[in-house]
């Protein structure tokens, strides 16, 4: 039991959470886009649907990484992280789009099989990745430095 508290302590008070965290979104966005593309190359729906699922996670983790983020942003800088300002502005874009992108598909679920809506879709997929990839860049800023 003594071990379980060390651990949670360590989780709590010691280890900033968000650093945890932070990959999902980037992880998901790109497995999100890899996936997208493999479905317009194989023209296979599967392949979609992975892509769907993988961008619905992300939608979820931004949200889980941005509460962890502002709390270690106050806990460990006292409010004054560099770039908070920017990643917190980057970061509520990503979960618009992101959002967007999954309450869209999730509503009209033939998006990708549309030829008017399919190229509007697919670089929603590339804007995620991007947006996650660029608040991936201003997160290292503050563990390694410019």
């Amino acid at each position: 039991m003594d071990l379980i508290q060390q651990i949670l302590k360590a989780l709590a008070n010691i280890h900033p959470p968000h650093p945890l965290f932070v990959h999902f979104p980037i992880a998901l966005t790109g497995a999100a886009l890899f996936f997208i593309l493999l479905a317009l190359w194989r023209k296979n729906d599967l392949f979609e649907k992975i892509a769907f699922a993988n961008i619905s996670l992300a939608a979820v983790s931004t949200i889980v990484t941005a509460i962890v983020g502002i709390r270690d942003n106050l806990a460990y800088y006292n409010g004054g992280a560099p770039n908070h300002t920017a990643k917190i502005v980057i970061a509520s874009i990503l979960f618009v789009i992101v959002s967007a992108t999954v309450i869209a598909r999730w509503r009209y679920p033939n998006l990708f099989q549309k030829r008017s809506t399919k190229a509007a879709y697919v670089v929603s997929y590339f804007v995620n990745f991007g947006l996650a990839s660029l608040l991936g860049l201003l997160g290292g800023i503050i563990v390694y430095g410019l």
